[in-house]
Order: structure tokens, then C-alpha cells, then sequence
């Protein structure tokens, strides 16, 4: 199996959109996420991630130039009973929603589609870890941008490889309409022995205009303790 290198990917990307990466550490010992956010518009790059009590939460950098929250502002990270939710949207509290009323996450994306942005359509991508390590990603995405038809993948690894991980992101690259991802989420090779050095090759690789936020977690499958960074563009510099 072809494993891609996390920074040659992302640095060949001008503009992925929005990306999760789930995986395992080299050292087996640490279930690895990673969410990331970029933005070509002023309304999309005027966010920052904020810690909550379960995870984190999109939020205006500057409320007063805030223009339409709708698709942007969003809890993308929720952590209950042990499961840590990630997604690109309001589809991660349907996710954690459906596991109370006793169903899954496949359950839960079926009653969802791709985002009414027409006539992008952005898919819908989620992501969710197991206290084992065992992870599910999905994908919600058009037919060929056919408003009319919702296409929906879902991808489950019950045994993670150390130092493996799957990324999945919005888009294949910047256009307009952007083109949606296409294909299985791709294998990449996970070095990186902590949360820190993680966040330093993914941001590094990023595009500097478009990035705007991420978020990254090892999570110590022996314990349950989740080591977390968080980094925004906006006041990086303050």
C-alpha cells in the first residue's frame, strides 16, 4: 500500500477546503485526529476554533464583519461516551444525536445530504474514533455536482496500522465550481510522535493564503486522555 507523505500532499494542494485525518501514531499507542479549515472568501477566514467542554466550535474572529453563519459556524469536534466526532458541519451533533437515541453514524448521515451551496455542493465529510482506535470516515457529495442526486460513501478500519492514517477533504483543488473529492480517503504515513509536532507539519504545509484554523488530538488508547492543539491564523502572531 502507497503511503503518501502528510506535507508533499498538502503542499501540492492550494486549496483542499475543509480535511479530517484519523489514524494511529507510529508507536501504536495513540489514536491520532486532525481537522483543518481554509477559506478563500472574507467571511470564511474570519473564523477560530475555541476549546469547548467536549471538543471545539467555529466562531467570528471579528463578530461585526461576520456575513452569513450558516455553514461555517459549527461544533466540528464532540467527544461523548468515549467517541470523538468529526465533521465539516451541524452534522456532527446529528451524529452524536443519533448514538443517543441508540443508532450509528451511518444511520445518522443517511438523514443528511451534501451542503445547499450550489453550485459548489461541498460534500459533507465526517470522521469518528472508537476507545480502541478503530475509526469510520464518510463522505456525502453529488453526483458530478447534480443537485438531484446525493451519492453517500462510507469507509470503516476496525484495526488501524501504527503510524497509518486516511485523510479526506472537501475538494480536489481550487476552481469554480470547486471539484469535489473523488476516490477513497487517502493513505498517509503519520510520524509524527505528538499532538505538537503533528500540528507543525500540517500547518506548515497548508496553503498560507487559505488556511485558517486546525485542530489536532492524540488520544492515549491505554488511558483516554486526549493531548489537544489548537491553532488559528487569526491573533497567531499577537
Amino acid at each position: 500500500m502507497k503511503l503518501y507523505d502528510l506535507a508533499d500532499y498538502l503542499g501540492a494542494n492550494e486549496y483542499p477546503g475543509r480535511g479530517i485525518l484519523l489514524g494511529r501514531s507510529a508507536d501504536g499507542k495513540s489514536a491520532v485526529i486532525a481537522y483543518f479549515i481554509m477559506g478563500r472568501s472574507a467571511n470564511s477566514r474570519n473564523r477560530v476554533f475555541t476549546a469547548t467542554d467536549d471538543g471545539i466550535r467555529t466562531e467570528a474572529y471579528d463578530p461585526s464583519k461576520m456575513e452569513d453563519p450558516s455553514l461555517i459556524i459549527y461544533h466540528p469536534v464532540r467527544v461523548c461516551d468515549g467517541r470523538t466526532i468529526v465533521t465539516n458541519g451541524d452534522q456532527t451533533d446529528t451524529i452524536r444525536d443519533a448514538y443517543a437515541e441508540g443508532h450509528c453514524f451511518c444511520h445518522a448521515l443517511r438523514t443528511r445530504t451534501f451542503e445547499p451551496d450550489g453550485p459548489n455542493y461541498t460534500p459533507r465529510i465526517s470522521g469518528i474514533v472508537f476507545p480502541d482506535g478503530a475509526y469510520k470516515l464518510s463522505i456525502l457529495k453529488s453526483l458530478g455536482g447534480d443537485p438531484d442526486c446525493a451519492c453517500r460513501f462510507f469507509y470503516e478500519y476496525e484495526a488501524p496500522r501504527p503510524g497509518v492514517g486516511h485523510i479526506i477533504h472537501t475538494y480536489e483543488g481550487d476552481g469554480s465550481p470547486l471539484p469535489s473529492f473523488e476516490g477513497e480517503p487517502r493513505p498517509v504515513a503519520i510520524t509524527a510522535a505528538s499532538a505538537a509536532a503533528l500540528t507543525d507539519i500540517l500547518w506548515r504545509s497548508l496553503n498560507d493564503d487559505n488556511k485558517v484554523s486546525l485542530y489536532v488530538s492524540f488520544i492515549d488508547l491505554a488511558t483516554g486522555n486526549a493531548d489537544v492543539v489548537i491553532t488559528n491564523k487569526h491573533g497567531e502572531d499577537a
